[in-house]
């Protein structure tokens, strides 16, 4: 048994609006599954596939309280790209952003229109690429934890570890990175984005549930009726285990 990540769960307060932002920036295609929800793909996706990750956006009046725990890298194929498309972000409505990052990095850190921070790289896989979508990358207290428990959580391959960073791809090497990367602010509240998985066709979702708890998840009572199940990893950030498909 395992399970796939198919796609990062953002809370907005204009589900809508910054959908349309993130279809825009990354050239994709915006649709919606309920009110206060919408949903974004690659064109011609069809889900799930490891080919990429994509986005679901659900409205929330919950404000946002510090650094995300999880962000997006875009990628680029050259210092000029990079340029050109940190322009473009620009006019689409997202603002460059100090997170400590200094002045001698080769990335460049900005926030979408609701303060989401994300990253342009100046980098792309040339033999196999990612899409735009570079790597999704979750900050931790210890990358090997982490790597240990979504190595086994899910079917994606663990590349190289460290004691300051982890990154993960799926198995058909294919779409983005997983990075876990150190960082020493600690985690405080519900994070605004998180992961969502998915088992595979089949596969029984209670007993993939209590797999990832034998792994060390810990189940959340949302106390709601959903069709998922809310987990958290070892170090508290929640994820939500989708039904199988």
């Amino acid at each position: 048994m395992a399970t796939r990540l198919v796609q990062v769960n953002m809370k907005a307060h204009d589900d809508a609006a910054l959908g349309a932002f993130w279809a825009a920036a990354l050239g994709w295609s915006v649709s919606s599954e309920a009110p206060g929800v919408t949903n974004l793909e690659p064109e011609g996706f069809t889900y799930p596939d490891p080919s990429a990750v994509c986005i679901d956006l659900v409205a929330s009046a919950e404000p946002k309280t510090g650094q995300n725990r999880v962000h997006l890298d875009l990628a680029t194929t050259s210092k000029a790209h990079q340029a050109e498309l940190v322009d473009r972000l620009r006019s689409l409505g997202a603002r460059p952003a100090d997170v400590g990052q200094g002045s001698d990095v080769s990335w460049v850190v900005m926030t979408d229109p609701e303060g989401n921070e994300f990253c342009v790289l100046d980098w792309h896989d040339p033999e196999h690429p990612t899409g735009p979508i570079s790597t999704v990358v979750v900050h931790c207290a210890d990358p090997r934890v982490m790597a240990d428990f979504w190595s086994r959580a899910t079917d994606w391959t663990l590349l190289r570890v460290s004691d300051d960073s982890a990154v993960l791809r799926s198995a058909r090497n294919v779409g983005p990175y997983l990075q876990f990367l150190r960082s020493p602010n600690p985690k405080t509240g519900w994070n605004r984005v998180h992961l969502d998985v998915r088992p595979y066709p089949g596969d029984d979702p209670a007993a993939e549930a209590a797999r990832l708890r034998s792994l060390g998840a810990t189940a959340i009572d949302v106390g709601d009726d959903v069709p998922w199940t809310v987990l958290a990893d070892p170090e508290g950030n929640e994820f939500c285990l989708l039904s199988p498909g």
